[in-house]
């Protein structure tokens, strides 16, 4: 494979993160899934669906495809969804069953959850120089039960391209043709024009280099073996330096895991804290900045349609990586209230000390992108 043509577009879903387009099946089926780096499995809703996320995209059909395969418990690829099963399933189910299709069940910090069937399938892609990219025997989920108990999935949701560090995620099945497991991409803020679209590219040809490059190393977070973790330090608001942790002798209390398939960024309630405190100085006060909080969420918010443009911000990671923010993308537009704005680096109380990295400060960075591979994670203009 060329890697001219390692490189893929990805469009944007303005309220739930960036769509990755491929087909699968023979004849193909036209897939958008959900780019998560916060996750490994690849999986698109089925048809006969006993529950699905409402889409106005059709499903896919695997009695129509002459390419699709269900994998069986007693095949290797079932050993890789041990730990992802659906709280229905009886711990010893391929067990007793080996010759049954192999299951698997996952639910994702938004509350929305999908089951099915592992299966094999050819998986079609067009790539930005127009060539098509033919993937045979794929693993992915096919799903035949999906909820969205927080109403997080919007009409064109029909599932997730897992591209974390584990055996099953997209990024580990495509390294074989492309020369590695590395990739980096380029996203564009959550609400630029569907008409520009991000970027991704795989494999060789995905490093990022020249002027203006930073890097971070990545670290391994304990209980999240798949996952993308990096150090932060903390975060300049104005010419204040705001530390992520007082604890500084401890890492693991900076650690923040790269999440696309996030649109927020989460932290801990202590930097949280110490950043409103900090931006609430700094703002207009006629933009009546205030703390929202609903179940599991505490943002700060402004009663206001007014998007500030002060004061600048960067982000700061361990090895000196320093990403500026732009401020007036750093304010989203609530959903439900077209007067309110709330700042895109929130507290969700979940109980785990590991901080997310999502999308919107991802997609801030606009003429940069993330290099994700075996060693290090750059960020380059």
């Amino acid at each position: 494979m060329d890697p001219n043509e390692h490189e893929f577009l990805l469009t944007t879903d303005p309220g739930n993160g960036h769509n990755f387009k491929f087909s699968i099946g023979t004849p193909p089926s036209e897939i958008y899934a959900i780019a998560d780096t916060g996750s490994t499995l690849i999986w698109t809703q089925c048809k006969p669906c006993k529950t699905n996320f409402k889409t106005k995209r059709p499903m896919f059909d695997p009695s129509k495809s002459s390419t699709y395969r269900n994998i069986t418990c007693r095949e290797k690829e079932c050993r890789f969804v041990d730990d992802m099963k659906s709280v229905d399933d009886s711990p010893d189910f391929c067990t007793k069953n080996p010759a049954r299709s192999c299951p698997y069940g996952v639910t994702y910090a938004g509350a929305t959850s999908t089951e099915g069937v592992l299966a094999k399938e050819t998986f079609t892609l067009t790539s930005t120089t127009s060539k098509t990219v033919t993937l045979k025997d794929v693993v992915f989920g096919c799903g035949d039960f999906q909820e969205d108990r927080d109403g997080s999935t919007t009409d064109y949701d029909m599932g997730v391209v897992g591209l974390g560090r584990g055996p099953l995620s997209f990024v580990s099945q495509i390294a074989p043709y492309v020369g590695g497991n590395k990739f980096s991409h380029c996203l564009v803020p959550l609400d630029t024009d569907p008409k520009i679209q991000s970027k991704i590219n795989f494999g060789n040809g995905s490093e990022v280099t020249g002027e203006g490059v930073v890097s971070t190393p990545l670290v391994k977070l304990e209980s999240y073996k798949y996952n993308y973790g990096v150090v932060a330090q903390g975060i300049t608001i104005g010419d204040k330096f705001v530390p992520y942790s007082l604890n500084v002798t401890s890492p693991n209390k900076q650690h923040m895991m790269v999440d696309s398939g996030s649109t927020f960024t989460l932290v801990p309630y202590e930097f949280f804290d110490r950043i409103t405190t900090e931006l609430k100085k700094r703002l207009d006060p006629k933009l009546k900045p205030f703390i929202a909080k609903d179940a599991k969420n505490t943002a700060l918010c402004l009663n206001s349609t007014t998007v500030p443009k002060e004061p600048k911000m960067t982000f700061h990671f361990n090895g000196g990586g320093k990403l500026p923010l732009v401020t007036e993308k750093m304010f989203i537009k609530d959903e439900e209230n077209e007067n309110k704005l709330c700042f895109g680096i929130m507290h969700f109380d979940d109980g785990c000390n590991v901080g997310v990295y999502g999308a919107v400060m991802q997609g801030n960075i606009t003429t940069k992108k993330w290099f994700l591979g075996d060693e290090k994670k750059k960020t380059g203009r």
